[in-house]
């Protein structure tokens, strides 16, 4: 198939044409989420926006190796090199093991994730499972005179680096502003610069999360995880690599200088980031505890919701903006995505009920060329949307006798559908799931408030749900991997 695709590269701020660097090969990396507490609103743009550059890269035959990690370990409060780990905390409160949390965190993530029909990445892997490269990539820094070690932490040398290489080309930082604004925090006097970050930080006596290294018992710096992971999955230099606009600065720009530090040269050719979901103007996100998660929308307990929301609805709400504009929440906004979406799908089921006629009264495959022109422009999906409402008009048209279709453009109008609604946008028609699909979900909600109740350690709660089961001949057998049902 013909790539025509320009992807805006955040690195160069222009759209380019995207050119993969081993062709038809593309490696794609995607920050994931810092699993200790449940996906929200926030989690869903990123992961959406991702999962449509995986679709539409794969509908154009390439193949596509997409690796989105999970940070199960260095991510501290306020995105800084001093404080608590924030899954360590989160442990500390529940009492119990930090892998724990993860483990309970992961599980309920990916459910969200199947839930809005995001595709599986092909690797995910996780940073305390890639303590060994973290470190023999600090090793290299440090041999390499990019890095020091202070106190049994090793820090990185952001003014050192910025003599050979443009530390902030990313996100336009300059490094005079940042010795002019960066303030001083309690405990970094084991710095040289405040800006300098943590490659590897000794282990403060309330961190439950620690391995051994060359320079001290302690744990990887947050921005070290990708840098390892990317590289081992998909070579020294890859093709794009993904986030959420808030990770620009420092995260991002501390891989950049860390593969040139390492290897001297940028690890990737596209940098891609999506920009915020906003409540009132203000950025969606657990530090602000000003968020919704995906459960409290699918079930719409929560205040700010009028109703709840399908995640059809959150996946097409999302779409209809384009992935780098802010987007603002409103019961308003989520009310005309699911009439949208809902109209979409009545054209889809139409579409079965049109008898063709000898020839058509109109033109429909040029629909074809826009679709392909707004995704090549920088995965425009509200304007791919557009044109398929321009198309249901027609459709409509046709159902009411205004116009015809002959039978082999009523196939063409079918297959656009199939290809555009389902495979490139992910959209799934959840009036038509089976009864069975719904009782599985159901059943999965009723086990994870069974799960939820014994994390919390309310027994009683726990066994009258499957007790309640019981009454009903659902057997409830808890394993190892979980608990799970049977009639």
């Amino acid at each position: 198939m013909n790539n025509n695709l320009h992807i805006y590269n955040t690195l160069t701020r222009t759209k380019e044409k995207f050119e993969p660097i081993n062709a038809p090969h593309v490696g794609m990396y995607v920050c994931g989420p810092t699993v200790y507490g449940d996906a929200h609103l926030g989690h869903a743009r990123p992961a959406i926006t991702f999962d449509i550059v995986f679709r539409y890269l794969k509908h154009l035959d390439l193949k596509v190796r997409y690796v989105r990690n999970i940070t199960d370990v260095g991510h501290l409060e306020n995105d800084a090199d001093e404080g608590e780990d924030k899954i360590a905390k989160k442990a500390i409160l529940e009492s119990l093991e930090p892998m724990e949390i993860v483990k309970y965190y992961t599980d309920r993530y990916h459910r969200n994730m199947d839930q809005l029909n995001v595709l599986h990445p092909s690797i995910e892997p996780t940073a305390s499972g890639h303590i060994i490269e973290q470190i023999e990539l600090i090793k290299t820094i440090l041999d390499n005179g990019y890095a020091y070690e202070s106190e049994g932490s090793v820090y990185f040398d952001v003014e050192k680096y910025s003599k050979d290489y443009d530390y902030g080309k990313l996100s336009g930082r300059k490094l005079e502003d940042l010795l002019e604004n960066t303030r001083v925090l309690a405990g970094q006097a084991e710095k040289k610069n405040s800006f300098d970050f943590a490659l590897w930080k000794k282990t403060d006596p309330r961190h439950l999360m620690h391995w051994p290294s060359p320079w001290s018992e302690g744990y990887p710096g947050w921005h070290l995880e990708c840098s390892a992971m990317g590289a081992k999955y998909l070579g020294e230099t890859f093709d794009i690599h993904g986030g959420g606009m808030d990770l620009l600065f420092p995260h991002h720009e501390s891989e950049i200088a860390q593969s040139n530090a390492c290897r001297g040269h940028d690890p990737v050719k596209y940098w891609m980031h999506n920009n915020m979901i906003t409540i009132d103007g203000q950025k969606m996100g657990k530090s602000l505890n000003n968020f919704i998660t995906l459960d409290e929308f699918f079930s719409g307990d929560q205040e700010l919701l009028e109703k709840p929301y399908s995640p059809m609805t959150i996946r097409f709400f999302i779409l209809q903006a384009h992935y780098r504009s802010t987007v603002d929440f409103s019961n308003e906004a989520l009310h005309a995505a699911e009439k949208g979406m809902k109209k979409l799908f009545n054209t889809i089921e139409l579409l079965d009920k049109i008898v063709p006629s000898e020839k058509s009264s109109i033109e429909v495959e040029h629909f074809e060329k826009k679709f392909y022109e707004a995704m090549d422009d920088d995965f425009n999906t509200p304007i791919a949307i557009s044109h398929l409402f321009d198309l249901s008009k027609l459709v409509n048209q046709v159902n009411d006798g205004k116009e015809t279709l002959s039978d082999i453009d009523l196939e063409f109008v079918k297959n656009l559908y199939d290809v555009f609604v389902f495979d490139v946008l992910g959209l799934v028609n959840e009036e038509e799931k089976g009864d069975d699909q719904l009782v599985g979900q159901l059943m999965d909600t009723i086990l994870n408030l069974r799960k939820d109740a014994k994390l919390n350690k309310d027994w009683s709660t726990a066994d009258k749900i499957r007790d309640e089961l019981g009454k009903l001949n659902i057997k409830i057998k808890d394993t190892k991997d979980g608990a799970e049902w049977s009639q």
